[in-house]
């Protein structure tokens, strides 16, 4: 690395110190911690030595006493990422869906399915029940009417502000994604 031929301050100078005489032991105790997950120690290491940067001033004087402090940092940073990654759930991983062979539509149609559903479970059971049974089960309004011992009229009524309020969910579901 070439030294700039401009002076740096002191304190840039005694982090740059810092840094390098630590950063690779700290990022070999990162990896252990980590248990041999590159990609977790660079990230502690960099907030390591972000924490470093905001306290430079009050760092220890001796290069064995910064070290110490440096590594307490990191098992504290460590000891935290766990305890984040534990209280949360696991995360999904985000798979490229186009990998996936699927018949044209059928993932539109779960889609659909998922977002009726979901519409319908938030309708009153009256509502749902017309629906079901015109929809679903295919069935005429004169027979859900005898089935649900109700007048056909109201089956009508029901049906009509039931999907009234299917459409605004659905509306207002569009408009929120």
């Amino acid at each position: 690395m070439t030294t700039s031929v401009l002076a740096f301050d002191t304190r840039e100078e005694r982090l740059r110190a810092a840094y390098e005489a630590n950063a690779a032991p700290l990022l070999r105790y990162l990896k252990r911690l980590t248990h041999g997950r590159p990609e977790s120690a660079e990230d502690l290491l960099q907030e390591t030595m972000l924490r470093a940067w905001r306290n430079v001033d009050e760092l220890p004087e001796s290069d064995e006493s910064v070290r110490r402090w440096l590594f307490t940092v990191a098992r504290n940073l460590t000891i935290d990422a766990v305890r984040a990654r534990t209280a949360r759930p696991v995360e999904v991983g985000q798979d490229d869906l186009n990998r996936y062979s699927v018949a044209d539509g059928a993932l539109d149609q779960v889609l659909t399915r998922w977002t009726v559903d979901d519409a319908l479970r938030k309708l009153t059971p009256e509502h749902r029940a017309v629906l079901v049974h015109l929809y679903y089960g295919d069935e005429t309004v004169s027979e859900v009417a005898a089935e649900l011992n109700v007048p056909n009229g109201t089956v009508r009524s029901r049906s009509f502000y039931a999907l009234r309020m299917v459409r605004g969910l659905l509306e207002r579901g569009d408009r929120e994604r």
